[in-house]
């Protein structure tokens, strides 16, 4: 920025004056321009033309847009839809100031204008851009303002902040309520829909669907199939409106219950024959050629697995985006219960469509979890100290093993060798993501090597697992979990999408990306890597000891295994709930309840890819414990990053489906290997940090070590504090290429 970042601006808006805002709004835009330089053209123009909208100049902003087009069509990645809802209200805005006529006439008119001479494609993202969320808008609009109360000056980086918020929800305000129906308008012209169809069931049970398809189709098509619990008309057309564009027949379907269903919803129990039978429907119509292919992500992943497992003939591929794993990942982790998903029932079956106001209330689940956790009554209590039941959840609850009732739900062992089509699986690394998207890939892998499959992950959070890191619009999100992307990192999971049912179903090239069968992205190296299994990502593995020699406040990591006997001692106290309102430190590794092992500095880089594993060797004085084993990467400058981590039951290390407690006082090895794949580089003169904790705090189920159905156990279980002694035998396996 030319002009000084520090320059202030009179500030002279009634933060809480809605009556007098849009004037005030006015001048400090025109006070903005009067100012305003910018080396970067891009951003320049970008600001300019919000600017000039929030100012009134409507003709400068319109002309201002299309020199931004202009500039914008150098980059391949961009969509020539970005923006363009803006300059279809700037030039309403002008027609109206000009007394021609009604700003809402003038706005129908410039919107038919735009968008009628765009190919679908294009035409598809400009319409969901005009559908965003206005509600979630004037949120931030609020936040933003609040910060300036009481404040008579403004710097300009903050108003320029300031003035993007305020213009996008103006925007947004004024042409919201004409959008629907000229973006109903506009799909009728392009497409043939279909809505609210019930088919029926085996068991004469109903799923809403719906259809769109190409109008100017001249023959059958392949169709996309995205079976899911998420009922939002405006989601659901956004998906199908994009399949279609891409010159596929689209189909959404629901779990039974949402929607146009009359049932009672009912989550993953019967979505996999629901699945199947819809795929037999859709081979069925005049409008198919018979082939269908699933997308989808997160539970729309799963659902995808579920109805493969029942082989409807004409289910010929699928690509799942961080793929949910029930009884794997959810709503358990190697076991252990996670109080993030009590909520999730709720949000999605509490009615025909989606329950925004319990999926929005954080406040509700969060100080749910405390008065549980300070409660100190059974983890099944969970809805009676709610006050609202919670059927489902119980009966997840019935299944603390991956029994049964999980293994129904989604192909188990053999089961994966008789699907046999080809699958693309798209995943990351941060924010808790990988294990339910390496499970399906790694067995489908063991018992049906020879299947078409791939594997395309890097550093994304469960989002840009499923859509990339580059928006439909070509815009890039450079930070995830506070992760630094690497420019190599960055991809566009939708254009992928299609890519792949092209190479699959229209003879085109299989995507680029795809050089072998597991294609990953180095964190910190910007660059893929590919290799033909999951095993083939490392060449080589560092072996450290956890050793009692001290190290600062921790303890040391040694690749001899050492001569000395000698126990690192743990005690944990689960009756104590002091710390129900304790907050992790942001930076650094957290020692709560916790043995730190820090590693000698390496003295050559590596990448540090695939799954770490290692042994766990201890004396415990209870049946059973949960615990967390973290990797973390310290640079030279005492900088740490955490890389991957791997939580447990104890009892269920060695089988999740059959629950084997310990001995008290009894020596016990454990071998695991980590559920989350990862790869990151390591430079030299970095070290590797491993943190052993045991779990207790409030978001997760208490395991208090009696044996005991653990959701039954209450603090009275706690008379005795958890006590492990680390043996020598304790190692950590490091994955190295």
């Amino acid at each position: 920025m030319s002009c000084s970042a520090a320059a202030q601006l009179d500030f002279p808006a009634p933060v809480d004056n809605p009556a007098s805002l849009p004037t005030a709004m006015r001048a400090l835009a025109s006070a903005v321009i009067a100012v305003y330089k910018e080396t970067d053209r891009e951003r320049y123009l970008d600001n300019l033309f919000r600017l000039q909208l929030v100012s009134g100049q409507y003709a400068d902003a319109s002309s201002t847009l299309a020199a931004l087009q202009t500039l914008r069509r150098s980059e391949p990645a961009r969509s020539p839809a970005i923006d363009q809802q803006y300059r279809v209200l700037a030039d309403a805005k002008l027609i109206e100031s000009q007394g021609r006529t009604s700003f809402d006439d003038a706005f129908k008119g410039a919107f038919r204008r735009t968008i009628e001479p765009l190919d679908d494609r294009t035409a598809g993202i400009l319409t969901s851009e005009f559908g965003a969320d206005l509600k979630a808008m004037r949120t931030q609009l609020r936040r933003a303002l609040s910060l300036q109360k009481g404040r008579a000056r403004i710097s300009l980086p903050d108003a320029l902040a300031l003035m993007h918020t305020y213009q996008v929800e103006e925007a947004y305000a004024n042409f919201g309520p004409l959008v629907p129906a000229l973006v109903a308008e506009e799909d009728r012209r392009r497409y043939v829909i279909q809505d609210d169809l019930q088919l029926k069931m085996a068991d004469g049970a109903i799923v809403c669907a719906f259809v769109v398809r190409p109008r100017a189709a001249v023959q059958k098509l392949p169709t996309l199939l995205q079976f899911t619990i998420y009922a939002d008309r405006t989601q659901i057309m956004n998906e199908e409106r994009r399949t279609a564009s891409n010159g596929y027949a689209a189909v959404e379907a629901l779990t039974r219950g949402k929607g146009c269903s009359p049932d009672a919803p009912l989550p993953y129990e019967r979505d996999g024959q629901d699945g199947a039978t819809v795929i037999d429907w859709i081979s069925r119509q005049p409008w198919s050629d018979g082939r269908v292919g699933m997308y989808g992500g997160s539970y729309n992943s799963f659902a995808q697995w579920a109805a493969a497992k029942h082989l409807p003939p004409a289910l010929k591929t699928m690509m799942v985006g961080v793929p949910n794993a029930p009884g794997i990942d959810t709503p358990m982790e190697r076991n252990v219960f996670q109080s993030f998903d009590y909520e999730w029932p709720l949000y999605t079956t509490a009615g025909k469509w989606l329950d925004a106001t319990s999926e929005g209330d954080q406040t509700r689940w969060i100080d749910l979890e405390k008065k549980w956790y300070v409660s100190g009554q059974s983890y099944r209590s969970m809805d009676k100290i709610d006050g609202q039941p919670n059927p489902i959840w119980d009966r997840w609850l019935d299944h603390p093993s991956y029994d049964a009732y999980w293994q129904n739900l989604i192909p188990y062992q053999q089961e994966f060798a008789r699907v046999n089509i080809p699958v693309l699986v798209t995943d990351g690394y941060l924010a808790g993501q990988g294990v339910g998207g390496l499970y399906y890939f790694s067995q489908y892998e063991k018992y049906n090597p020879r299947a078409e499959k791939y594997l395309v992950i890097g550093p994304y959070d469960h989002l840009r697992g499923q859509f990339g890191t580059t928006t439909v619009l070509g815009g890039e999100m450079n930070v995830i979990a506070g992760q630094p992307i690497d420019p190599a990192a960055h991809i566009n999971m939708r254009d992928l999408r299609y890519q792949w049912f092209d190479y699959i179903f229209k003879g085109a090239r299989r995507p680029a990306l795809l050089k072998d069968r597991v294609n990953y992205e180095v964190t910190g190296a910007n660059e893929w890597q590919h290799a033909p299994t999951i095993a083939k990502m490392n060449d080589r593995t560092y072996r450290l000891y956890l050793s009692a020699l001290p190290l600062g406040k921790g303890y040391r990591l040694i690749q001899r295994k050492p001569s000395t006997r000698a126990a690192i001692s743990q005690m944990v106290d689960f009756a104590d709930r002091s710390d129900v309102n304790r907050v992790p430190p942001t930076t650094g590794v957290d020692p709560y309840l916790s043995v730190a092992f820090e590693s000698s500095p390496f003295k050559r880089s590596f990448d540090l890819n695939g799954l770490f594993g290692g042994q766990l060797d201890f004396i415990a004085n209870k049946r059973d414990f949960d615990f967390d084993v973290s990797i973390y990467a310290k640079t030279p400058r005492g900088k740490y990053v955490g890389i991957t981590y791997y939580m447990a039951r104890a009892s269920y290390v060695e089988d999740a489906g059959w629950r084997h407690l310990l001995v008290a006082g009894k020596r016990t090895q454990l071998q695991f290997t980590a559920s989350r794949l990862t790869s990151w580089r390591i430079s030299a003169g970095d070290r590797i940090v491993v943190l052993f904790s045991i779990i207790k705090e409030p978001d997760i189920e208490i395991n208090y070590g009696t044996g005991k159905d653990v959701s039954g156990e209450t603090i009275a279980d706690a008379r005795v504090p958890l006590s492990i002694k680390w043996l020598n035998g304790s190692f950590i396996d490091i994955p190295a290429h």
